[in-house]
Order: C-alpha cells, then structure tokens, then sequence
C-alpha cells in the first residue's frame, strides 16, 4: 500500500481487519510475544521522543493485549532506570497468550504490579493500556472511573493503539475516553482514529507496523483510504489549444433574498476551480451584486422553472442549493432541477428540501449534507449521525444513488457502491460560513472539466481542506472567499496543465 508524504499509510481498517492481520502475520510466522515486543519498543520510543526526561512512567493495563504491551513498556523504562509503577486495573490472571508472557517477563525484570484503587496517584507520563480496540459498547467500571481520574490528573498521556473507550470503526466516545497527548497506532490504521470527535482525543499520532510483511498487509481487505496528494484524483491535461467551450459549464442556482452570499461564494468558487464557463441564476436584486463582485460570472434574474430550465439547457453541471431558501422561490427552482439532465451537486437548502420530501434527486450526482443536513436525511438526530459517520455516509449514498460529502473532521466521500475515502486534512479555522458553498461550486467546476462524481468529490475535499490548512497560519477569521485563490495554485500543483 502507497504511503503519502505524511508518513502514514492510506489503507483504513475497521478493528476486526486489523485483528485478522495480526493473525495473519502470527500464522506466517512471526510469534504474537515477538510483536507484542516489537511494539513495546516502538511505544517506547515515541514516549522518550515526546518526554525524554520524564524519569517516572504509570502503566494502566487492562487484561487484553494492550496489556501485555504496557507491561513490556513498564520493563524497558525499569531497565533504562526510570520509576515506574504499573496498575493493573483488570486481573493480571486473567491475561491469556502473550500478554501473559508479557505479564511474567515485567515481573522478572522487576516491576511491580499492584491493583489500581480510585486512591492510588499517579505520576509522570502516564500510559494508557486499558481497553484498546476491542471495545464495542460503553466503558464499564472501574475502567470508566480510572478513565475519569486520569483525565482529571492533568498528567501527560500515551494511549496504546487508540485512546482507551474510542470507538476504533467510528471516532465515538463510548461513555468516557482516554484524552491523550500522543497516541501510537499499531500495524494498521483504524478508521475511528480520523473521523468524528477523534483528532480531540489523540493527541499526536504516531503509527508503528511493527515490521510487518508488506505483502500480507497489501493482501488484507480494508474498510476505507485516506486521500493525500499520492492518490487524490488529477484533473485531465490541457492540450495548448484549448478553449473554454472544452471545460465546463457550471451553472449555480441559488441566492434568495437575503442569502445572496452563498450563491456568489459558489460561483466563485466554480470560477477559480477552472470551470470553462459559470453562470448564476439568482433573484434579480442581486444581479447588480453579482455583477460587480464577479464580471466573469453571467449571472441571471430567474423568478420560475421554467425560466431556470431554458437557462440551464446549456450548462452541462448543476450545482444547487447555496443561498436557495425553502420558500416558494426555491421550491420552484428545484423542481426544475429534478428534471435536468445534467450532472447536479445539492448542498444546502436543496438538502433540506429533500429531506422534507418536497423533491426527489435525479441519480448520479453529489449531495453535501454537514451532519445536521444528513440528520434530516437520514430521519435521525446530528449525534447518531456523528456517532457513527461511516455509516451514514454510506447509508446517504445509496439512498439517493449520489456520492455523498459527508462534512466535518475527517470529511468522508462514499459512493453507492460503498467505496468510501476519508479527508483527514482541515483546519479549525475552517469553521465558519460559507466555506461548504465554496465547496460545492468546486466540485461543480471538477465535474464540468470531465472528471467523474466520486473522483470530482474527492479532489474537491481534498483541495478545499488542503487550502484551509495552508490558510491557517494567518489566524482565525478566515473568510471563505479566501479559499478561492489557495486552490487554484493547488489545484495547478495537483494538475498536469501547461505551466
């Protein structure tokens, strides 16, 4: 598997395909206490990078694997001299395989076990061993209670693999959760580690594969990818003689009164996004407004369908929603949308109406829903929708036969067959308005220069939260227009268009 200049790999697993490819390295030869040693020095080594000069370490261990691998942290820091306490919250006898190995060999080199009590202090850097990625339903006592006085302890904290009581197929916290400072994932990626309310709980992320064989980890089947600039889509070359009738034409529907912003940041966005030809149709106050803010833009008075369809006949992309309000204005408008023929992106108020059921979308395009908009949806709340995005994600797509952009930390993009791709770039100055009209404009203008729905999609998402990331050294109060121009110079480093 590919991996992308940040250093991690693109495959994600659920936690059941990476326990099948610790099993798979274990029966290809590499005994389970090998591994689990291998990734004791592995988080050994991130701890002393991160705080070199702690000098005193507290292991929490459960009773599962991620014990045994804090009960070989807890030896190597004896042996290079540090205090070192470990407690063990679940039943040391209760360890089985190579935890139990691991158990006996902290024991002989050593370390002290001692039971954890909510009266027991803890110190130093702190390594969570708890629970791991075998959870499956709320954190139960005393786990939950050592969970929360270690929170409260302020001390800092090394999660093993995944922040103890994180969801490894979601990002859920699952009643409580480890907040770690550094956590260090282990022979493969789990998709919960990127998405919904994870990057609060990981701290720095560090992944270790523990020498496992490249080709049983190419053969292992994975649930998701992580988009990065080795595998995001490319928009097709330029040949020098090129016109603008060749690139596009994005036609952006939206702007009621009042809302005339969203449809504008839109159009821009499809502009700059190297759309051939825009045009907008708006409500005629705005046109004045259009006009002066981007001349490029034909923008159009248009007050019925009818009026929306002889003007879209041209356009070969829709994108609709931005700015369209659900009054009757908006509610005419899309209906004509329904009839199009021409690739189409929803975001916004084109969402709401669908969910209402006012409308139904023609199959093949893009809808954007951010959590609250799939929620509508879905006909669920935004916190089961968060609780468990994947699956939403791939539950929109298939409903509305579209590929779903599914925003917000670890945007994901799936499609009706389930393949599904994560965006784990992004930046929190990237939440405020307007900045998901900018986005579909920008999937509008990939989509009018010939590249497919999912591919459109992907590369939007990763441009959109690429240029954010590169904007955030500014500050706060990033503007959404400010975008625009960021992934354009992106947009031209990911192309194979003429310099």
């Amino acid at each position: 598997m590919p991996q992308s200049p940040d250093n991690l790999p693109l495959a994600l697993y659920s936690a059941a395909q990476v326990r099948e490819l610790d099993a798979r390295l274990i029966a290809a030869g590499t005994p389970g206490f090998e591994l689990m040693s291998r990734a004791a020095h592995a988080i050994w080594r991130a701890l002393r990078r991160r705080w070199p000069d702690a000098g005193t370490l507290t292991v929490l261990a459960g009773r599962g694997n991620n014990a045994g691998d804090g009960y070989l942290v807890a030896a190597l820091a004896l042996r290079a001299g540090w205090q070192v306490q470990l407690l063990a919250v679940g039943d040391p006898l209760q360890l089985q395989g190579a935890a139990a190995q691991a158990r006996d060999e902290a024991r002989a080199a050593g370390v002290s076990v001692q039971p954890w009590s909510e009266c027991t202090e803890l110190s130093g850097v702190v390594v969570d061993a708890l629970l791991g990625t075998g959870l499956s339903g709320a954190v139960r006592e005393p786990y939950a209670q050592a969970i929360r006085l270690l929170n409260a302890s302020g001390l800092p904290v090394l999660a093993v693999d995944i922040p103890s009581g994180l969801c490894a197929d979601s990002g859920q916290v699952l009643g409580v959760a480890v907040r770690a400072q550094l956590t260090v994932t282990l022979i493969g990626l789990k998709l919960g580690l990127f998405t919904g309310v994870a990057a609060d709980w990981l701290g720095e992320l560090v992944f270790a594969d523990l020498q496992a064989e490249p080709a049983l980890v190419a053969a292992q089947a994975w649930v998701a990818q992580r988009l990065a600039g080795a595998n995001v889509p490319r928009v097709p070359a330029r040949p020098r003689t090129v016109h603008k009738g060749q690139l596009g034409h994005v036609l952006v529907v939206g702007g009621d009164r009042g809302l005339a912003g969203a449809a504008l940041l839109a159009a821009q966005s499809a502009l700059r996004g190297g759309a051939g030809m825009v045009s907008l149709a708006t409500r005629g106050e705005h046109l004045a407004a259009a006009q002066a803010r981007v001349p490029e833009v034909m923008s159009a008075a248009v007050a019925s369908a009818n009026q929306l369809l002889a003007l879209g006949a041209a356009a070969s992309v829709w994108v609709v929603g931005p700015g369209l309000g659900q009054g009757a204005w908006g509610r005419s408008l899309l209906s004509a949308a329904c009839i199009a023929e021409a690739p189409q992106v929803w975001d916004a108020d084109a969402l709401n109406l669908l969910a209402a059921g006012a409308v139904r979308m023609p199959a093949g395009g893009v809808i954007t829903p951010h959590p609250g908009e799939a929620a509508r949806l879905l006909g669920i709340s935004s916190a089961e929708v968060q609780a468990d995005r994947p699956a939403a994600a791939r539950t929109l797509a298939r409903r509305y036969q579209a590929v779903c952009v599914l925003k917000g930390a670890g945007s994901l993009v799936a499609d009706p067959d389930g393949q599904l791709l994560l965006c784990d770039r992004g930046h929190p100055v990237m939440a405020g308005a307007g900045l998901g009209d900018v986005l579909a404009g920008l999937i509008g203008a990939l989509l009018a220069q010939g590249l497919p729905a999912m591919a459109a999609a992907s590369l939007a998402v990763w441009l959109h939260a690429s240029a954010g990331e590169r904007l955030a050294g500014q500050g706060c109060g990033l503007a959404a227009s400010d975008l625009c121009a960021v992934i354009r110079q992106l947009l031209q480093e990911q192309s194979a268009w003429p310099n």
